[in-house]
């Protein structure tokens, strides 16, 4: 991102974000309210209420951060003296008016004179006398949290083009975030933009003496420290990055660090049972699917298997949902459905199949289907040309064309769950509900089977075809209605399927025959955050952050994907800053390379989803976890 030196940098690259909102959808805002927008974020984030005061420099050195600012002793100096005893909105405004953020030339200006072999490094010799002996000195501890960030030091050596562009990304996220806050807190919309329309934009903050100047040797490196923003940006962005740890794993092509999965010696004598479902990528990008609960009669040996289904695509066309990965987690029902026991999850794999072998007790448990969403995402192009799905015949007559019907067979696979062959009403309505939100009752189904084939009170697959072709008929060959249903099922235009993955569940039991059930389609949330925060807690390797050992950073790594999770023990909240700007060859299911997460206090959160872009070659993900605050 190329800033021009004194522009307001980290405010203005906020213009999108908020040109995107209904509201300046139909009112573009002006640069007035931009800034004031930007102002009242970054003071939210501190304060509840626009309308309290800074009270204390700690204070007025947050707010600063916040608003993209790397303010040094000396600046904060001039706007609290000893005279002063709070700063309201106001005077913050008024401040930043003033206070122009760092640019980023300015900041690769400043670092490149200390750079001797002109390689975009600087020793760490040379920055430890730089910051601890000359200018504004900053203690050993100060230059060591510099020099221990991770992403940004390796070889002995300071990357200042990497912690230039460190810089500004963690600015531009430290203002997203509290505009995105600002966005979506309802009572902090309703609050007034403090009494800047009030008061006079000429009245100045507290008054403030003239600082004694400060008497500074003159030597080659005097741009460096006469300056001081870039040494308070150094120091700021060590603040906001507390402390820092790092993952690196290095995964061969089509890796199997992990022994594949193997089938037991005796399952084709073992009793069985299947059952299908489906993940469907909703609109915000969530992911929902079947979820299960499986009886299990007495104790015996099981091996569970889930896989992608593998549908009659036509010749040519792709088959994108076949490379998503799908994990299986069983939890055990104890004397509610509210408390559920992690017992195991599908680790194993073996190619497309990931299965696990055990033995469970008698009892009542419950399947829950994951998928980490780094292969099932949002498409990226959009589809040129519609296919048809209904025409007329001579006669005038309307029909479903081939490619259609061989789509709507797909789909009726899918959502017949037992494999059947045919649709009971209780399947029909996870179809409902998908495609409408609503369900059909036992009269609508009485209907349906006076009206369409039927075999033994269940929907066969003619029946579904007719079903179809009436809705198309009652539109007068209309296609809109049949698009929806399409697109709630993952179709794209094409009627290529791209944003759902269809899985089938194999439930093998050597003493008795293992009961399942589809009993809800939900959000993969809930119960399966809390089940794959339990496994990675549990399986992965944990480091925790240097000087604040409340905060952990967990890493699970399979042979297919490696996943994160984050456990804040403190009493406090916790923001993580995430860099996979290293890695290579991946993807994560969060789609971008630097983001934040807030962790509650007393809590565990699954930070990412690590895969490689391309399984066929060697993938590297390298993962700084840095704390914010």
């Amino acid at each position: 991102m190329a800033i021009s030196p004194g522009s307001d940098a980290a405010f203005s690259s906020q213009k999108s974000t908020l040109s995107e909102s209904p509201r300046s959808k139909r009112f573009p805002l002006t640069e007035e309210e931009i800034f004031y927008m930007n102002c009242r974020a970054a003071y939210l984030t501190v304060f509840k209420s626009s309308l309290e005061n800074i009270i204390s420099k700690d204070q007025l050195y947050l707010a600063l951060q916040h608003a993209g600012r790397n303010p040094s002793q000396k600046t904060i100096n001039k706007y609290w003296t000893p005279q002063t005893a709070k700063l309201n909105f106001d005077d913050f405004c008024i401040i930043l008016r003033k206070e122009k953020p760092t640019s980023k030339a300015e900041l690769l200006k400043s670092f490149k004179q200390l750079d001797v072999n002109d390689d975009g490094s600087i020793l760490h010799t040379d920055l430890y006398k730089l910051l601890t002996k000359r200018g504004e000195k900053m203690t050993r501890e100060e230059v060591n949290a510099i020099v221990n960030l991770a992403d940004v030091n390796a070889d002995g050596k300071f990357d200042y083009i990497k912690f230039c562009k460190l810089y500004l990304t963690t600015n531009e996220q430290c203002l997203k975030t509290a505009l995105e806050k600002l966005e979506v807190d309802s009572k902090l919309k309703r609050q007034h933009f403090g009494s800047h329309i009030e008061a006079s934009p000429e009245r100045e903050p507290s008054p403030v003496p003239k600082p004694s100047p400060r008497i500074m040797r003159r030597s080659d490196e005097d741009t460096f420290t006469n300056k001081g923003d870039t040494r308070s940006s150094l120091l700021a962005t060590t603040r906001k990055f507390k402390t820092s740890v790092s993952f690196t794993v290095t995964m061969g092509a089509n890796s199997n660090r992990n022994s594949k999965l193997t089938e037991p010696n005796s399952v084709k004598e073992w009793q069985c049972v299947q059952s299908k479902g489906c993940f469907f990528l909703e609109e915000d990008g969530e992911i929902v699917s079947h979820q299960y609960r499986m009886q299990i009669a007495q104790r015996c040996m099981v091996y569970l298997t889930i896989k992608p289904l593998n549908l009659s695509q036509a010749e040519g066309k792709p088959s994108p949902w076949l490379s998503v990965d799908t994990a299986l987690y069983i939890l055990k029902e104890n004397e509610s459905q509210a408390n559920l026991q992690l017992m195991c999850f599908t680790e194993l794999q073996n190619r497309e199949v990931f299965g696990w072998t055990g033995e469970l007790a008698p009892g009542m448990y419950w399947l829950i289907p994951s998928t980490t969403g780094c292969r099932l995402r949002k498409e990226g192009q959009a589809v040129a040309e519609e296919a048809q799905l209904v025409y007329r015949d001579e006669t005038g007559g309307l029909l479903l064309t081939q490619e259609f019907r061989s789509t709507l067979s797909d789909i009726f696979e899918v959502i017949d769950l037992d494999g059947n062959g045919l649709l009971s009403l209780e399947e029909y309505n996870f179809f409902e509900l998908r495609t409408s939100g609503e369900k059909c009752d036992e009269d609508a189904w009485a209907v349906c089977r006076e009206n369409f084939d039927t075999k033994k009170n269940e929907l066969t697959r003619r029946g579904f075809m007719d079903l179809n072709l009436m809705e198309a008929n009652d539109r007068e060959g209309d296609p809109r209605d049949l698009w929806v249903t399409l697109h709630a099922m993952g179709y794209n235009k094409a009627l290529e399927l791209t944003e759902a993955c269809p899985f089938v569940i194999d439930v093998y039991a050597d003493k008795c025959k293992p009961r399942i059930k589809a009993v809800h389609m939900e959000a993969c949330s809930g119960q399966l955050e809390k089940a794959v925060c339990k496994s990675v807690l549990s399986k992965g390797d944990a480091k925790v952050m240097d000087g604040y050992e409340d905060i952990i950073v967990h890493t699970y790594t399979c042979d297919t994907w490696i996943t994160s999770v984050i456990e804040n023990k403190s009493d406090n909240k916790a923001i993580i800053h995430i860099s996979n700007e290293l890695s290579r060859n991946c993807v994560n299911n969060r789609g971008l390379n630097i983001f934040a997460v807030e962790v509650a206090p007393k809590s565990a959160m699954v930070c990412q989803h690590v895969m490689p872009l391309n399984g066929q070659q060697e993938w590297m993900s390298h993962c700084v976890y840095s704390l914010i605050s």
